[in-house]
Protein backbone atom coordinates (compact mmCIF):
# COMPACT_ATOMS: atom_id res chain seq x y z
CA UNK A 1 0.00 0.00 0.00
CA UNK A 2 1.15 3.36 -0.99
CA UNK A 3 2.25 5.52 2.47
CA UNK A 4 -0.20 8.53 1.86
CA UNK A 5 2.81 11.15 2.33
CA UNK A 6 4.84 10.07 -0.51
CA UNK A 7 1.44 10.14 -2.63
CA UNK A 8 0.73 13.79 -1.80
CA UNK A 9 4.24 14.50 -1.78
CA UNK A 10 4.79 12.89 -5.73
CA UNK A 11 1.52 14.44 -6.70
CA UNK A 12 2.16 18.33 -5.67
CA UNK A 13 5.25 17.64 -7.46
CA UNK A 14 3.30 16.51 -10.45
CA UNK A 15 1.09 19.72 -9.99
CA UNK A 16 3.94 22.13 -9.34
CA UNK A 17 5.86 20.75 -12.87
CA UNK A 18 2.42 20.94 -14.73
CA UNK A 19 2.43 24.64 -13.75
CA UNK A 20 5.77 25.20 -14.54
CA UNK A 21 5.32 23.51 -18.52
CA UNK A 22 2.11 26.16 -18.35
CA UNK A 23 3.98 29.42 -17.16
CA UNK A 24 6.47 28.54 -19.76
CA UNK A 25 4.35 28.33 -22.89
CA UNK A 26 4.71 31.49 -25.06
CA UNK A 27 1.50 33.66 -24.72
CA UNK A 28 -0.28 33.92 -28.10
CA UNK A 29 -1.05 37.90 -28.40
CA UNK A 30 -4.18 38.85 -31.23
CA UNK A 31 -3.65 41.66 -33.10
CA UNK A 32 -7.00 43.33 -35.54
CA UNK A 33 -5.73 44.23 -38.57
CA UNK A 34 -8.79 46.83 -40.10
CA UNK A 35 -8.23 47.88 -43.92
CA UNK A 36 -10.54 49.48 -45.58
CA UNK A 37 -8.95 47.66 -48.97
CA UNK A 38 -9.37 44.46 -50.50
CA UNK A 39 -6.99 42.25 -49.24
CA UNK A 40 -3.46 42.39 -51.29
CA UNK A 41 -3.09 38.75 -53.72
CA UNK A 42 0.39 38.65 -51.91
CA UNK A 43 0.47 40.20 -48.62
CA UNK A 44 4.64 39.96 -49.00
CA UNK A 45 4.42 42.32 -52.57
CA UNK A 46 1.74 44.77 -51.06
CA UNK A 47 3.26 47.38 -48.68
CA UNK A 48 0.88 46.02 -46.01
CA UNK A 49 3.27 42.90 -45.79
CA UNK A 50 5.78 45.24 -43.71
CA UNK A 51 3.80 44.86 -40.76
CA UNK A 52 3.99 41.38 -39.66
CA UNK A 53 7.58 41.18 -41.32
CA UNK A 54 8.54 44.07 -38.61
CA UNK A 55 6.94 42.36 -36.11
CA UNK A 56 8.64 39.11 -36.99
CA UNK A 57 11.96 41.32 -36.65
CA UNK A 58 10.72 42.18 -32.76
CA UNK A 59 10.29 38.97 -31.71
CA UNK A 60 6.12 38.15 -33.16
CA UNK A 61 5.86 35.14 -35.51
CA UNK A 62 2.28 34.66 -36.79
CA UNK A 63 1.30 31.06 -36.11
CA UNK A 64 3.46 31.33 -33.33
CA UNK A 65 3.12 33.93 -30.28
CA UNK A 66 0.96 36.02 -33.02
CA UNK A 67 -2.35 35.58 -34.10
CA UNK A 68 -3.48 38.61 -36.88
CA UNK A 69 -7.03 38.79 -37.72
CA UNK A 70 -7.36 40.26 -40.77
CA UNK A 71 -10.18 42.41 -41.63
CA UNK A 72 -10.32 43.72 -45.53
CA UNK A 73 -13.65 46.04 -46.44
CA UNK A 74 -13.25 45.25 -50.13
CA UNK A 75 -13.38 49.20 -50.51
CA UNK A 76 -16.71 49.14 -48.66
CA UNK A 77 -16.72 51.65 -46.09
CA UNK A 78 -20.10 50.74 -44.71
CA UNK A 79 -18.62 47.30 -43.50
CA UNK A 80 -15.93 49.25 -41.05
CA UNK A 81 -17.97 49.34 -38.03
CA UNK A 82 -19.12 46.13 -38.27
CA UNK A 83 -15.61 44.50 -38.81
CA UNK A 84 -14.17 47.01 -35.80
CA UNK A 85 -17.37 45.86 -33.95
CA UNK A 86 -16.66 42.16 -34.52
CA UNK A 87 -12.74 42.42 -33.73
CA UNK A 88 -13.24 44.76 -30.19
CA UNK A 89 -15.81 41.68 -29.44
CA UNK A 90 -13.29 38.94 -29.75
CA UNK A 91 -10.96 41.17 -27.50
CA UNK A 92 -7.76 41.24 -29.53
CA UNK A 93 -5.06 42.76 -27.44
CA UNK A 94 -4.51 45.61 -29.86
CA UNK A 95 -6.16 47.12 -33.04
CA UNK A 96 -4.45 48.42 -36.24
CA UNK A 97 -6.71 51.14 -38.09
CA UNK A 98 -6.18 52.23 -41.19
CA UNK A 99 -7.35 55.10 -43.04
CA UNK A 100 -9.21 58.04 -41.18
CA UNK A 101 -12.82 55.78 -42.36
CA UNK A 102 -11.13 52.83 -40.18
CA UNK A 103 -9.56 54.15 -37.62
CA UNK A 104 -13.09 56.17 -36.83
CA UNK A 105 -15.05 52.96 -36.61
CA UNK A 106 -12.37 51.66 -34.53
CA UNK A 107 -12.82 54.34 -32.03
CA UNK A 108 -16.42 53.96 -32.14
CA UNK A 109 -16.06 50.12 -31.26
CA UNK A 110 -13.79 50.42 -28.02
CA UNK A 111 -12.87 52.91 -25.61
CA UNK A 112 -10.30 50.39 -24.19
CA UNK A 113 -8.87 48.53 -26.69
CA UNK A 114 -5.54 50.02 -28.08
CA UNK A 115 -5.91 51.20 -31.24
CA UNK A 116 -2.53 52.23 -33.27
CA UNK A 117 -3.78 54.12 -36.34
CA UNK A 118 -1.89 54.91 -40.15
CA UNK A 119 -4.16 57.90 -41.37
CA UNK A 120 -4.19 60.68 -44.07
CA UNK A 121 -5.66 63.38 -41.87
CA UNK A 122 -5.15 65.39 -38.98
CA UNK A 123 -5.96 63.11 -36.05
CA UNK A 124 -6.49 65.99 -33.66
CA UNK A 125 -9.04 67.67 -35.86
CA UNK A 126 -10.29 64.09 -36.75
CA UNK A 127 -11.06 63.51 -33.19
CA UNK A 128 -8.83 60.88 -32.61
CA UNK A 129 -6.77 62.15 -30.12
CA UNK A 130 -6.49 65.28 -27.82
CA UNK A 131 -2.93 65.99 -29.27
CA UNK A 132 -0.26 64.93 -31.05
CA UNK A 133 2.39 64.89 -28.20
CA UNK A 134 -0.30 63.63 -26.01
CA UNK A 135 -3.04 61.63 -27.73
CA UNK A 136 -4.88 60.92 -23.79
CA UNK A 137 -6.88 58.18 -24.74
CA UNK A 138 -6.82 54.55 -26.60
CA UNK A 139 -5.56 55.59 -29.34
CA UNK A 140 -2.24 56.74 -30.98
CA UNK A 141 -0.49 56.27 -34.61
CA UNK A 142 1.15 57.73 -37.71
CA UNK A 143 -0.33 60.95 -39.23
CA UNK A 144 1.24 61.38 -42.76
CA UNK A 145 -0.96 64.89 -42.97
CA UNK A 146 -1.58 64.49 -46.81
CA UNK A 147 -3.26 67.58 -46.71
CA UNK A 148 -0.19 69.52 -46.18
CA UNK A 149 1.30 67.53 -49.70
CA UNK A 150 -1.15 68.84 -52.15
CA UNK A 151 1.13 72.64 -52.79
CA UNK A 152 4.44 70.51 -53.48
CA UNK A 153 2.04 67.85 -55.43
CA UNK A 154 0.83 70.71 -57.58
CA UNK A 155 3.97 72.59 -58.05
CA UNK A 156 5.12 69.06 -59.28
CA UNK A 157 2.53 68.94 -61.69
CA UNK A 158 3.33 72.36 -62.97
CA UNK A 159 7.15 71.27 -63.27
CA UNK A 160 5.81 68.40 -65.39
CA UNK A 161 2.85 69.59 -67.51
CA UNK A 162 3.64 72.65 -69.72
CA UNK A 163 1.19 75.44 -69.94
CA UNK A 164 -1.48 73.79 -66.43
CA UNK A 165 -3.83 75.57 -66.46
CA UNK A 166 -6.76 73.53 -64.59
CA UNK A 167 -6.02 70.65 -62.56
CA UNK A 168 -8.63 68.31 -60.67
CA UNK A 169 -8.40 66.42 -57.93
CA UNK A 170 -9.99 62.63 -57.16
CA UNK A 171 -11.34 62.71 -53.27
CA UNK A 172 -13.70 59.88 -51.85
CA UNK A 173 -17.12 61.24 -50.16
CA UNK A 174 -16.72 58.47 -47.81
CA UNK A 175 -13.74 60.01 -46.38
CA UNK A 176 -14.51 62.51 -44.44
CA UNK A 177 -10.80 64.43 -44.39
CA UNK A 178 -10.57 64.88 -47.66
CA UNK A 179 -12.24 67.90 -47.47
CA UNK A 180 -9.49 69.17 -45.80
CA UNK A 181 -7.11 67.82 -49.04
CA UNK A 182 -9.55 69.89 -51.30
CA UNK A 183 -9.81 73.15 -49.41
CA UNK A 184 -5.54 73.36 -49.28
CA UNK A 185 -5.68 72.57 -53.22
CA UNK A 186 -8.10 75.53 -53.72
CA UNK A 187 -5.59 77.89 -51.65
CA UNK A 188 -2.90 76.25 -53.64
CA UNK A 189 -4.41 76.80 -57.12
CA UNK A 190 -5.61 80.08 -57.00
CA UNK A 191 -2.31 81.55 -55.50
CA UNK A 192 -0.83 80.34 -58.40
CA UNK A 193 -3.47 81.75 -60.77
CA UNK A 194 -5.07 78.46 -61.47
CA UNK A 195 -8.49 76.78 -61.55
CA UNK A 196 -9.28 73.68 -59.61
CA UNK A 197 -12.21 71.37 -59.31
CA UNK A 198 -12.50 68.42 -57.00
CA UNK A 199 -14.29 64.89 -58.09
CA UNK A 200 -15.79 62.11 -56.25
CA UNK A 201 -15.91 58.50 -56.37
CA UNK A 202 -16.20 55.30 -54.40
CA UNK A 203 -16.42 52.68 -56.57
CA UNK A 204 -15.54 51.19 -59.85
CA UNK A 205 -17.66 52.86 -62.36
CA UNK A 206 -17.26 56.34 -60.43
CA UNK A 207 -14.27 56.12 -60.87
CA UNK A 208 -14.62 55.64 -65.02
CA UNK A 209 -17.30 58.57 -64.92
CA UNK A 210 -15.18 61.02 -62.51
CA UNK A 211 -11.81 60.83 -64.66
CA UNK A 212 -13.70 60.95 -67.73
CA UNK A 213 -15.56 64.20 -66.24
CA UNK A 214 -12.13 65.87 -65.35
CA UNK A 215 -10.83 65.92 -69.07
CA UNK A 216 -14.20 67.21 -70.67
CA UNK A 217 -13.89 69.69 -67.54
CA UNK A 218 -10.54 70.76 -69.31
CA UNK A 219 -7.90 69.44 -66.49
CA UNK A 220 -4.34 69.26 -67.44
CA UNK A 221 -4.00 67.42 -64.77
CA UNK A 222 -5.20 64.98 -61.87
CA UNK A 223 -4.30 64.81 -58.46
CA UNK A 224 -5.50 61.71 -56.69
CA UNK A 225 -6.28 61.98 -52.94
CA UNK A 226 -4.69 59.32 -50.56
CA UNK A 227 -7.29 57.03 -49.48
CA UNK A 228 -7.80 53.04 -48.92
CA UNK A 229 -10.35 52.73 -52.09
CA UNK A 230 -8.19 55.03 -54.60
CA UNK A 231 -5.33 52.90 -53.64
CA UNK A 232 -6.84 50.25 -54.24
CA UNK A 233 -7.99 51.08 -57.60
CA UNK A 234 -4.45 53.40 -58.30
CA UNK A 235 -3.82 50.63 -61.45
CA UNK A 236 -7.32 51.30 -63.04
CA UNK A 237 -6.97 55.13 -61.76
CA UNK A 238 -3.64 55.17 -64.02
CA UNK A 239 -5.16 52.90 -67.12
CA UNK A 240 -7.77 55.45 -67.05
CA UNK A 241 -6.07 58.94 -66.96
CA UNK A 242 -3.70 57.68 -69.44
CA UNK A 243 -6.57 56.37 -71.99
CA UNK A 244 -7.66 59.98 -71.49
CA UNK A 245 -4.51 61.46 -71.92
CA UNK A 246 -4.67 62.99 -68.20
CA UNK A 247 -1.38 63.71 -66.22
CA UNK A 248 -1.21 62.39 -62.66
CA UNK A 249 0.10 62.55 -59.38
CA UNK A 250 -0.38 59.93 -56.32
CA UNK A 251 0.27 60.12 -52.90
CA UNK A 252 1.71 56.73 -52.45
CA UNK A 253 5.16 55.57 -54.44
CA UNK A 254 3.20 52.28 -55.38
CA UNK A 255 1.20 54.33 -57.84
CA UNK A 256 3.93 55.03 -60.14
CA UNK A 257 4.77 51.37 -60.58
CA UNK A 258 0.81 50.78 -61.69
CA UNK A 259 2.04 53.61 -64.10
CA UNK A 260 0.95 57.15 -62.34
CA UNK A 261 3.00 59.52 -63.67
CA UNK A 262 4.26 61.92 -60.42
CA UNK A 263 4.08 60.16 -56.96
CA UNK A 264 4.79 62.35 -54.27
CA UNK A 265 4.16 61.34 -50.76
CA UNK A 266 5.33 59.12 -47.92
CA UNK A 267 7.13 55.53 -48.16
CA UNK A 268 3.99 53.07 -47.14
CA UNK A 269 6.18 49.69 -46.37
CA UNK A 270 8.06 52.23 -44.01
CA UNK A 271 5.13 53.65 -42.20
CA UNK A 272 3.76 50.13 -41.56
CA UNK A 273 7.43 48.90 -40.32
CA UNK A 274 6.94 52.23 -37.99
CA UNK A 275 2.46 51.00 -36.89
CA UNK A 276 4.10 47.71 -35.83
CA UNK A 277 6.67 49.60 -33.21
CA UNK A 278 4.11 50.94 -31.77
CA UNK A 279 1.79 47.98 -31.51
CA UNK A 280 5.10 46.18 -30.04
CA UNK A 281 5.51 48.75 -27.13
CA UNK A 282 1.52 48.41 -26.38
CA UNK A 283 1.61 44.77 -25.76
CA UNK A 284 4.71 45.60 -23.83
CA UNK A 285 2.85 47.67 -21.37
CA UNK A 286 3.42 51.37 -22.74
CA UNK A 287 -0.63 53.00 -22.87
CA UNK A 288 -1.74 54.42 -26.23
CA UNK A 289 -2.00 58.09 -24.04
CA UNK A 290 1.53 58.23 -23.40
CA UNK A 291 2.39 57.39 -27.03
CA UNK A 292 3.05 60.76 -29.37
CA UNK A 293 1.14 60.49 -32.64
CA UNK A 294 4.42 60.42 -35.05
CA UNK A 295 4.41 62.00 -38.46
CA UNK A 296 6.25 62.55 -41.77
CA UNK A 297 9.97 61.39 -41.37
CA UNK A 298 11.05 60.57 -45.41
CA UNK A 299 8.67 62.03 -48.68
CA UNK A 300 9.56 60.50 -51.70
CA UNK A 301 9.19 61.49 -55.07
CA UNK A 302 9.26 59.12 -58.03
CA UNK A 303 8.91 59.47 -61.68
CA UNK A 304 7.82 57.36 -64.01
CA UNK A 305 9.11 58.08 -67.24
CA UNK A 306 7.89 55.47 -69.58
CA UNK A 307 4.29 57.01 -68.79
CA UNK A 308 5.59 60.40 -69.10
CA UNK A 309 6.54 59.73 -72.94
CA UNK A 310 3.29 57.85 -73.33
CA UNK A 311 1.94 61.23 -72.68
CA UNK A 312 3.99 63.34 -74.95
CA UNK A 313 5.49 64.87 -71.97
CA UNK A 314 9.26 65.55 -71.21
CA UNK A 315 9.96 66.26 -67.24
CA UNK A 316 12.45 69.02 -66.74
CA UNK A 317 16.00 68.15 -65.53
CA UNK A 318 14.97 70.00 -62.16
CA UNK A 319 12.13 67.61 -61.72
CA UNK A 320 14.33 64.32 -62.59
CA UNK A 321 17.10 65.37 -60.50
CA UNK A 322 14.99 65.77 -57.58
CA UNK A 323 13.50 62.42 -57.48
CA UNK A 324 14.37 59.49 -55.34
CA UNK A 325 13.72 57.44 -58.18
CA UNK A 326 13.43 57.01 -61.77
CA UNK A 327 11.00 54.26 -63.38
CA UNK A 328 12.58 53.77 -66.92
Amino acid sequence: MIDRRRFVLAAAALAAASHGRAQSSPRTWRVGFLSARRRPPSLDADYYGAFPRRMRELGYVEGGNLAIEWRFADGDYDRLAGMAAELATTKVDAMLALGAPGAIAAQKATATIPIVFVVSADPVKAGLVRSLARPGGNLTGISNLSADLTPKQLELLRAAVPRLARVAILVNPANAVHADIVASLERSAKAAGLASFPLQAQTPPELERAIEAAKRGGAGALIVALDPFLIQQQADIARASMRVGLPTIFSNSEAADAGGLVTYGQNQSEIYARAAGYVDRILRGARPADLPVEQPTKIELVVNLRTARALGLVPPASLLSAADRLIE
